[in-house]
C-alpha cells in the first residue's frame, strides 16, 4: 500500500472535523475520510491503523461506531480471516434514510411535551412548539424529497434510460422548469 500525500491526509482530516462538529470522534471522520479516497476501497483494521497513525483499538472502536448506520460497513474475503472496511454502495442514502425515518417518531415525543405542557404559559410553549412544527413539516416534505433523490440516482445510473423527467443536478429536469417552475400541483 502506496502512502498517502499530504494533501489526501488533509482532506482525511478534514472529513473529521466536519464530522466531530456532527458529534462523532476525530477518529470516525478520518476513518471516514479515508475510506471515501483510499485505494483499494477495502481497508483492514491493520492498514487503516497504519494510514491514520493510530491503535487498531481506535480503528476497532471507530468501525463499531460507524457500521451501525450502514454508512461503512465490514466485508470478509473468502479464505481471509480479517475484515475489511470500506464506504457501503448505497451508504450514504442509508445513513440520510435512518436519520428521516427517526422524523415521525420524534414529531410524537414533541406531542408528548406539548400535552405535558398544555396547560403552560406560551412564552414556555414556544420553543418545543418550534420543534414541533419543524419535525411535523420534515415529515411530510421528506417523502417527496426522497423520491425525488431516487429519480435522480435512477437517472444518473440510467442516463440513456426512460427517467426523462428525474430531476438533474441544477434541480431542473428534463423541460427546464425545475421545481419552482411547475407551480402549484
Amino acid at each position: 500500500m502506496r502512502t498517502p500525500s499530504e494533501a489526501e491526509l488533509e482532506f482525511v482530516d478534514d472529513v473529521a472535523v466536519f464530522f466531530a462538529r456532527e458529534g462523532l470522534p476525530l477518529i470516525a471522520g478520518r476513518v471516514i475520510g479515508w475510506l471515501l479516497i483510499s485505494d483499494p476501497e477495502e481497508q483492514s483494521a491493520a492498514e487503516l491503523a497504519d494510514v491514520l497513525r493510530v491503535s487498531r483499538s481506535s480503528i476497532s472502536s471507530a468501525t463499531r461506531l460507524l457500521t451501525p448506520s450502514g454508512l461503512v460497513e465490514g466485508v470478509r474475503r473468502r479464505g481471509e480471516r480479517q475484515e475489511y472496511f470500506r464506504i457501503a454502495a448505497d451508504g450514504w442514502s442509508r445513513m440520510v434514510a435512518g436519520r428521516y425515518a427517526k422524523t415521525a417518531a420524534f414529531r410524537e415525543l414533541t406531542e408528548d411535551g406539548l400535552r405535558v405542557l398544555a396547560g403552560s404559559a406560551p412564552e414556555r410553549r414556544e420553543r418545543l412548539v418550534g420543534v414541533h412544527q419543524l419535525y411535523q413539516f420534515l415529515e411530510q416534505e421528506l417523502p417527496a424529497l426522497w423520491d425525488r433523490w431516487e429519480a435522480y440516482r435512477a437517472a444518473a445510473e440510467n442516463p440513456g434510460g426512460t427517467h426523462a423527467s428525474a430531476p438533474g443536478p441544477t434541480g431542473t429536469d428534463a423541460s427546464g422548469a425545475g421545481e419552482a417552475g411547475k407551480g402549484a400541483e
